[in-house]
């Protein structure tokens, strides 16, 4: 038609047919979004139900409530109850109690707690799921980390306000898993101890409700701090009983309070009870006059601050573990500091005395000198020292006490400073002057030789360097005993030295007694007597060290005044080149020292 398109046109298209010529995206789109609305919808149809609210949902979310009852705890045990009759106690016997000793041994700000809420607690409940502290009595030791001079350390310190330090007031799991954490942390550890430190109680019985064989589950890893030279150092504060004594006796250092300290088995109660010596105090049964005299305990201090002072001074000079080098600190003392006074310290008459420490303290950096058993096995002295700032252990005989003849505890003390220095990797410094081992019916009571011989064994059984300085004398079987014991030895001798196998006093009467006495016999004492100084002075011009220098029985002959030049050398050469050779056998398995 004319004027017009009568071709036929397509029907608009439908949304079925839109979404087949959409692409993929957009059809899958659609359906999601038609999804989603369906769901609002059913939604707003649906009447809501109100969730009901758990027990839980009373909690508060930020954990406040737990955090409020550790905070509670934490604060009743670090403030004292100044009624509580057993502060009371603490402080009428001049002690300190157990949070003011942390306080004053550790560097400031430098206490964490480990086990801060452990203890005997009584529970109010305040709720379905809630509760709150009503009573708490924390345990009697207190334990964590601290420091000491800026060295961490694992410290334990006993709380005797709290039944005097039993085990019904105690929990052993905290002492054993700080002696546990000494030695997987390598770390020294620290006992302060007042009380029994976790002893058994007759009470404990009681509220048991049982007896049971009383164990001694810490003494194990005691055993493998002291061999690993993990530094275990002690302190007693207060009466010292049982467990505890055992444990603080136990260390490889032990200091006492003179003014409160006492140590003994069993208190006088029991001992009254048993021997029948009735009414004797701590003091009188264990106290200092007891037990720093007779080598249980090494030192003695004053009071509590001097045996805080005296644990921070020993740790100075002790690696963390045996498998490390002990600390060195720089030295303003010169190395070839000279002292001439040392050429005249030794008399010429050998019957005569001279102050042995003035050697010592001489040929070490200055003031470094710290003397271990000053009080007991005084025949002896021992100790640790600097040279050029490098920690060593010192021996010395004592020529002013039984003229420096070695008894029993005498050799007692040596064997525990030699097993110490081998422990703890320290090179040992030796000033010599021995008549031999100490003689008489005294010396023959007391084990002498079995000591003696113990000392020796200890000599050779040891690894660690030593050098000796023969001072004077060298007699008899102790005598070679400290001079022989290296392979090659490292020794020098001063130009006072004399040794052999006895000392001419006594020595000549028994080699010609035949002779002596048969001279007296024919022509009388006067004529023995001068037969006799002869020989004296045949034997003393023979005993001339120069002589036995020019047979190489001695290696070198120095002049007493460049001593400290000479040790200073030897104990360089040791740092530098033997200490670390010998702690990688330590850590390879090689070399196993044992303290105990």
């Amino acid at each position: 038609m004319a004027g017009g398109d009568d071709t036929p046109k397509a029907p608009p298209p439908t949304p079925a047919d839109a979404s087949k010529d959409m692409p993929k995206d957009s059809s899958t789109a659609t359906d999601r979004l038609a999804q989603v609305s369906a769901h609002l919808t059913l939604k707003s149809n649906t009447t809501r139900q109100r969730r009901r609210k758990s027990a839980n949902s009373y909690l508060p979310a930020d954990y406040s409530d737990i955090l409020g009852q550790v905070t509670a705890l934490q604060k009743i045990a670090s403030t004292p109850d100044l009624k509580n009759r057993g502060y009371v106690r603490q402080k009428v016997a001049g002690k300190l109690w157990v949070r003011e000793r942390v306080e004053q041994l550790l560097d400031p700000g430098s206490f964490t707690e480990v086990g801060s809420v452990s203890g005997t607690v009584k529970w109010k409940q305040t709720g379905p799921r809630s509760e709150d502290p009503l009573e708490y009595v924390p345990s009697n030791n207190v334990q964590g980390f601290g420091r000491l001079r800026g060295r961490k350390i694992v410290f334990t310190a006993d709380d005797f306000s709290i039944r005097a330090g039993h085990a019904d007031g105690a929990l052993i799991e905290k002492t054993i898993y700080m002696e546990k954490l000494a030695i997987a942390l390598k770390l020294p550890i620290v006992k302060l101890v007042d009380g029994s430190s976790g002893g058994g109680s007759v009470t404990t019985i009681r509220s048991m409700g049982f007896s049971y064989v009383p164990p001694l589950p810490s003494f194990a890893q005691v055993v493998t701090q002291l061999n690993m030279g993990i530094p275990n150092l002690g302190a007693v504060v207060g009466p010292a009983i049982g467990l505890g004594a055992a444990r603080v006796v136990a260390c490889h250092f032990s200091v006492m309070a003179g003014n409160i300290g006492s140590l003994f088995n069993a208190g006088p109660s029991v001992v009254a009870n048993a021997t029948f010596e009735e009414g004797l105090s701590f003091t009188d049964l264990g106290g200092p006059s007891m037990h720093c005299t007779n080598g249980t305990i090494d030192n003695l201090a004053p009071d509590e601050a001097g045996c805080f002072e005296q644990l921070r001074t020993v740790l100075s000079y002790l690696p963390n573990v045996g498998t490390q080098i002990p600390p060195v600190i720089e030295s303003e003392d010169p190395i070839d500091r000279a002292d001439e006074g040392l050429r005249t310290i030794i008399p010429r008459a050998k019957n005569r005395m001279y102050n042995p420490r003035a050697i010592i303290s001489s040929v070490v950096d200055n003031s470094s000198f710290f003397e271990i058993g000053a009080l007991w096995g005084t025949t002896a002295i021992v100790g640790l020292a600097r040279l050029a700032g490098k920690p060593v252990g010192i021996v010395s005989l004592n020529c002013e006490v039984n003229a420096g003849a070695l008894d029993a505890l005498g050799s007692q003390k040596i064997t525990r400073m030699l097993k110490f220095c081998d422990t703890f990797n320290i090179p040992l410094l030796q000033f010599v002057d021995i008549p031999g081992y100490a003689i008489g019916t005294v010396a023959e009571r007391t084990a002498t030789m079995r000591h003696g011989v113990t000392l020796a064994a200890t000599y050779y059984a040891t690894t660690m360097p030593i050098f000796s300085i023969i001072v004077r004398r060298v007699y008899g079987v102790a005598g070679g005993i400290m001079l022989d014991c290296r392979d090659p030895r490292m020794r020098v001798a001063w130009p006072s030295g004399v040794w052999g196998s006895l000392p001419l006093e006594g020595g000549i009467e028994v080699g010609h007694s035949f002779e002596l006495k048969e001279i007296e016999r024919k022509q009388g004492k006067e004529a023995r007597d001068k037969r006799y100084k002869e020989l004296d002075d045949e034997y003393n011009r023979l005993m001339n060290p120069v002589r036995t220098a020019n047979a190489f029985g001695i290696e070198e002959i120095i002049d007493p005044a460049y001593t400290r030049r000479v040790c200073c050398e030897w104990v360089s050469h040791v740092y530098e080149s033997l200490l670390p050779q010998r702690v990688m056998e330590r850590v390879a398995g090689k070399l196993n020292p044992m303290f105990t």
